[in-house]
């Protein structure tokens, strides 16, 4: 016996400041879900791993290790630093990740929970959030590290870090944003999370993460426009105690990240209820 679906115009409909009220209720009244969700994936990603957890203190060493042989055979320029290099490098990619891990856990959180959206009907936002909670989560135990490193090298970091956690807001909310937009186009074109996976490593060559950006070259050109180099340079800057000379255009990348967390949570809200016949 065929099924026939009725689409009825209702609350997902309606404009002005009923939708954003519906919005914020419901993201209020989801946030069991989302910590459900989380500790669902956090349990299935580490279940039959033999480092577990490890691999977020692995995987930067790696790429520092990597950049450290690089400069010495003079295929990079890493610059000149006044701190430890691998301290300055494990700051920038701990910040890096918290950007490129959560971009490709967004974009791919509705694809992989696609069973689920078929047969219960939950806002599919909750999964696009719930897999950013899993980056944070590895930031946590990456900032760890980065303490530990702070006392082998003997180094005092800025007392401006206890405000880390409020200023990698704007970072997160641009990350939320464009993951709300791709996992959106990733339901509907498969490829996108593979461009993604392509993409980001050519993002963080030009970003300086692992390097110190010089004035003039191509790099500190790109970057000036760069929210997500912009965000790396003065979150590292305030935890070294440099002078943050950015923090004025940091306010801008802060204000247009609130805009476009607003614009791509607009959008989420009206597209989902018409995912599940796409994923």
């Amino acid at each position: 016996m065929n099924r026939e679906i009725i689409y009825y115009p209702g609350k997902y409909s309606r404009g002005g400041l009923d939708v954003w009220k519906e919005m914020f209720f419901e993201l209020r009244n989801t946030r069991e879900l989302i910590w459900r969700l989380f500790v669902k994936d956090f349990k299935a990603r580490y279940k039959q791993s033999i480092l577990g957890v490890f691999w977020a203190f692995l995987m930067p060493f790696v790429m520092i290790g990597s950049f450290i042989y690089l400069n010495k055979a003079g295929i990079v320029d890493i610059g000149i630093i006044d701190i430890p290099y691998p301290l300055f490098a494990l700051l920038g990619i701990t910040f890096w990740q918290l950007f490129a891990t959560g971009l490709v856990g967004c974009t791919n959180s509705i694809v992989t929970a696609g069973s689920v959206i078929i047969k219960i009907n939950i806002p599919k936002k909750t999964l696009v959030i719930a897999s950013l909670g899993q980056t944070i989560f590895e930031f946590a135990i990456r900032f760890v590290l980065i303490g530990l490193c702070f006392f082998y090298y003997r180094i005092a970091p800025s007392w401006e870090i206890i405000f880390i956690p409020l200023l990698i807001i704007p970072l997160l909310l641009i990350t939320l944003s464009l993951g709300f937009f791709l996992a959106l186009l990733n339901a509907v074109i498969r490829d996108v999370i593979n461009i993604i996976n392509v993409l980001l490593p050519f993002v963080m060559l030009i970003t300086p993460v692992m390097y110190v950006s010089k004035p003039g070259n191509f790099s500190s050109i790109i970057n000036k426009y760069n929210p997500i180099g912009i965000s790396i340079t003065i979150l590292r800057d305030l935890v070294i105690g440099r002078d943050v000379s950015i923090f004025p255009v940091y306010l801008v990348v802060s204000l247009s990240a609130i805009f476009l967390f607003l614009v791509a949570w607009r959008v989420m809200h009206i597209i989902e209820p018409r995912l599940a016949e796409r994923v």
